[in-house]
């Protein structure tokens, strides 16, 4: 497939390194707002730009109607918007907040321990934290906001915070530390014992890789996905 880059910092050369060992052809790499134009050989976009620019990358290249995977975190605000938009242009849009095959293993497992742990919420306190490099812009993570809404949904836990403290809260802590590519902590602890899953990524590669086998995934699909389709999850 002929692919486009759409933000060509770490990750983008991580990804096109696997792209190119795979077989594939890069076509485009920027890391600039795309241009109708610069799009004319693109099949398939791979978006892993900044919180500011992910909105207008995805509005170019949806709106040329080509299969988009977005890893840019920070933005969804507007996700429902984004989706709109894939729809109404009869292409495919995938977001995910980390690409990394054992991270999505780790959600489900989160999920399943939440549902575990919801029978004690009068002995067990939560909290959640990531830490990254410290070039990660957004804070907490997409990662932990997946993490802690995976919680949310398969609990009695109503939030998330970074200051705020509550019953119904749950405390996330973020931390910025050179050459860490992403740790991610959940702890449920009672006056006697600590229950704990984390997860600890040792390079991007992983990232890449899971993002170069979700676009080869959506090409020449229809609709709006996440990881959860790619790795049959569901």
């Amino acid at each position: 497939m002929k692919v486009g880059l759409i933000g060509y910092g770490k990750m983008g050369k991580a990804i096109e390194e696997i792209l190119v060992e795979r077989g594939h052809e890069v076509v485009l790499k920027i890391s600039h707002t795309p241009t109708v134009e610069e799009l004319k050989e693109v099949e398939v976009a791979i978006e892993f730009s900044r919180p500011e620019y992910a909105y207008d990358n995805l509005k170019v290249l949806l709106e040329s109607g080509i299969q988009t995977i977005c890893g840019t975190t920070g933005w969804l605000d507007k996700q429902g918007e984004i989706n709109q938009m894939a729809l109404a242009n009869n292409t495919a849009f995938l977001y995910a907040s980390n690409f990394s095959l054992g991270v999505n293993l780790f959600f489900e497992l989160n999920q399943q321990l939440a549902r575990m742990m919801n029978k004690y919420r009068n002995e067990y306190n939560i909290h959640l934290e990531e830490i990254h490099h410290t070039q990660k812009l957004d804070a907490p993570s997409g990662t932990a906001i997946t993490i802690a809404e995976g919680i949310i949904d398969n609990s009695t836990y109503e939030n998330w915070s970074m200051d705020q403290e509550g019953p119904s809260t749950i405390s996330i802590e973020a931390k910025r530390i050179e050459d860490v590519p992403g740790t991610h902590i959940v702890q449920y602890t009672s006056a006697v014992d600590t229950i704990e899953i984390s997860h600890t990524a040792h390079s991007r590669k992983g990232f890449a890789l899971g993002a170069v086998i979700a676009a080869e995934w959506i090409w020449n699909r229809k609709g709006i996905y996440t990881m959860k389709d790619v790795l049959e999850l569901n």
